[in-house]
């Protein structure tokens, strides 16, 4: 592939594509917001949504959806053709629920995942901690081969207090509990940057807020949705971004671009 100067990268939980697609997600794409555009939660298959919009707007879309209909699902727009696409990381239930899909562009390799919520109960908490240690082993394995990665996505946790409107309140609340919060410095303390914190040490920046309460007019957020490359892109980081004022989802995009 020819060799870029730059490449931009959005990652977007849009809680339903075709909803997002009402709220006027095409025409905030027309706005040439990134090169390549991952999405979480999309809700949908390739062939329930009308997908020649992004191919009009020069967006290749690839889709990875849950077998469950209307649930989970991942999706990669991009106008940046892929040297790769690897549907899925190879564990039967993370794929079975469209969590994670990759695309290779010359010696990166861009991971878009969708970690479980914890939320409803238990159960879920469980297999959230069981996805979450395949997760990390997968990483591991890869980084092997494609040392350069970008493993963006809605990763249902908010890493420090900073990151989250009320730390006291939440402290027993999935996404903010203890081995949930250990996990994610696991992570940085094995070769993972956090790039909008890279950038960005100030507070009060959030990439989801709750429906209840007008949370997201009063800001009370939390910030879940991240882009963490390996270190060996670190001198490549050029910009990161939280676009909060962007309104398709109880989420908003995060922006990384690296050179």
């Amino acid at each position: 592939m020819p060799k870029l100067l730059t490449m931009r990268i959005v990652t977007y939980n849009v809680n339903g594509l075709r909803s997002a697609m009402t709220k006027g997600f095409t025409e905030w794409l027309k706005t040439d917001p990134a090169d390549v555009i991952c999405l979480q939660e999309v809700k949908a298959h390739r062939d329930n949504v009308d997908f020649q919009q992004f191919e009009q707007l020069g967006y290749q879309d690839y889709w990875f959806p849950a077998q469950k209909k209307g649930y989970s699902g991942v999706a990669i727009l991009t106008k940046i053709k892929p040297d790769h696409i690897q549907y899925g990381n190879g564990y039967m239930q993370s794929d079975a629920e469209g969590r994670v899909i990759r695309a290779d562009f010359g010696d990166i390799s861009i991971i878009n995942t969708y970690i479980p919520s914890g939320t409803t109960g238990d159960e879920r908490q469980t297999y959230k901690y069981q996805w979450l240690d395949e997760f990390y082993e997968y990483l591991q394995q890869l980084r092997k081969e494609r040392p350069n990665l970008v493993v963006v996505g809605d990763y249902n946790i908010a890493h420090m207090p900073i990151d989250i409107h009320n730390p006291v309140a939440n402290k027993d609340s999935s996404g903010y509990l203890p081995e949930e919060r250990a996990w994610m410095s696991k992570l940085f303390d094995n070769g993972f940057v956090d790039t909008f914190r890279h950038f960005n040490p100030q507070p009060d920046q959030y990439s989801w807020w709750s429906f209840r309460a007008n949370a997201r007019n009063n800001n009370k957020g939390w910030r879940i949705d991240y882009i963490n490359v390996t270190t060996p892109l670190q001198d490549r980081l050029a910009s990161s971004a939280i676009w909060q004022n962007v309104k398709h989802s109880d989420h908003c995009p995060v922006y990384l671009q690296l050179k």
